[in-house]
């Protein structure tokens, strides 16, 4: 169904959801979409003493889900919001980022995460399995009584007057709030009512995912460690997850076939068929794991604007990241403190509260997304281009290359 334009309102259903709401009823932030960005947007709301409305599509939340690496930029947020403590038990805590050719499996970098990186950055580097950090997210969201959730609710209408944002679904519920922010991904259905934008592209490339018991491995992939494995036009990533009873395994490829599913199984075969020619470990990893899911990676710019009146999208929705610098989730975790905190020092002024969102994220985003294809050009490099990147990683000192990276793991909101 096609999504009428904001400034054109909706038709009559959001229009009388609008019209019980200038009768006085209650007003919270309406929040669309309830993955890691949504969640992480009400639970910092409520810390502001903002009440909040998820309203998420799912009828029920899945155990899908992907490893996920979370700098101390996210790992601060995340005690912030009181999640932190709750979600330890199921992370790794990686003591190194090992850098390894993928063709000869020699180690070209060994840079330090684990007690270097905290004391740097005051907070830890970790690894997580997403429905560790989601249902980490779903339980201190529960607890909170300024959090309602409501699941099966499929947006499809929106319409706005100078008070009030109203939102409607083809079910026939329909609510209203003071703000309305768009957390529903990077294929949003409501982002074609705020911006003129190109649709995701396929970038060419995808990634397919698995979760192994560590029991069930070689000694050599039991290390704590998070480990890069580089070929021309590939690479794959592994980490402990799960508290560190399993490893995570990522390979991204070259791909000609674009979908928007994030999950689709594959058989065995087609990444093992797929993967370049790789050192004899790495080989018997690919071959130990017995399923895979895969997800077309996709591209779009960051858009100028991404708030319009009082609404505003969120997290990939507004900002897909690739996932080449680990950083997708955690800028929505950046998102998240960055628009309670701008709503809660505006008071009634929504819409300036939005501005100023926009305004603080995103020089930060777009720098992000920058260095997400630049380190994927990196990855992928062949032929003299590698062997000069392998000689910059082999001699110069890994804490020089890792303090790189403070402008990205030292953010803070404040």
């Amino acid at each position: 169904m096609s999504m009428p334009r904001l400034d054109l309102l909706a038709n009559e259903n959001a229009e009388a959801a609008l019209a019980r709401a200038r009768e006085g009823q209650h007003d919270p932030v309406l929040i669309v979409g309830g993955g890691i960005g949504g969640l992480a947007t009400a639970l910092a709301l409520a810390r502001n003493g903002i009440a909040s409305h998820v309203l998420e599509r799912r009828p029920a939340f899945s155990e899908e889900g992907a490893g996920i690496q979370i700098g101390p930029n996210g790992t601060r947020i995340l005690r912030r919001l009181g999640v932190a403590d709750v979600l330890q038990p199921h992370v790794g805590v990686p003591e190194a980022l090992s850098v390894r050719d993928g063709l000869t499996g020699a180690e070209l970098a060994r840079l330090p995460l684990g007690r270097w990186i905290a004391m740097r950055h005051g907070a830890p580097y970790w690894t997580a399995h997403r429905k560790d950090l989601h249902n980490a997210l779903v339980q201190a969201v529960r607890a909170q009584p300024l959090i309602a959730l409501s699941l099966g609710f499929e947006a499809s209408e929106v319409a706005a007057d100078e008070r009030h944002v109203a939102v409607w679904a083809e079910s026939g519920e329909a609510w209203t709030g003071k703000a309305l922010i768009a957390a529903d991904g990077i294929w949003s259905s409501l982002r074609a009512l705020l911006v003129e934008t190109q649709k995701p592209r396929f970038s060419g490339k995808s990634a397919a995912r698995t979760v192994v018991p560590l029991n069930e491995l070689p000694v050599d992939f039991q290390r704590n460690e998070t480990t890069i494995w580089l070929f021309r036009d590939a690479h794959v990533v592994h980490y402990p997850v799960s508290g560190g009873s399993e490893l995570a395994i990522v390979v991204v490829l070259k791909d000609q076939h674009d979908s928007s599913d994030w999950s689709a199984p594959v058989p065995p075969f087609w990444v093992q068929q797929n993967i370049p020619h790789c050192a004899a470990p790495l080989r018997a990893l690919i071959l130990a794991a017995r399923t895979w899911k895969r997800w077309a990676l996709h591209t779009l710019p960051v858009p100028r604007q991404w708030t319009r009146g009082p609404v505003a999208l969120l997290g990939d929705a507004a900002h897909p990241v690739l996932p080449f610098l680990a950083q997708g989730a955690v800028m929505a975790l950046e998102d998240a403190v960055v628009v309670a905190d701008a709503l809660a020092r505006h008071g009634a002024d929504v819409r300036a509260a939005l501005r100023t969102y926009q305004q603080r994220r995103r020089p930060r985003v777009a720098r992000v997304a920058a260095a997400s294809r630049r380190n994927g050009r990196i990855y992928h490099l062949a032929g003299p281009a590698a062997v000069a990147r392998n000689l910059v990683l082999r001699f110069t000192p890994a804490q020089r290359l890792m303090a790189r990276y403070d402008w990205l793991y030292g953010w803070r909101s404040d």
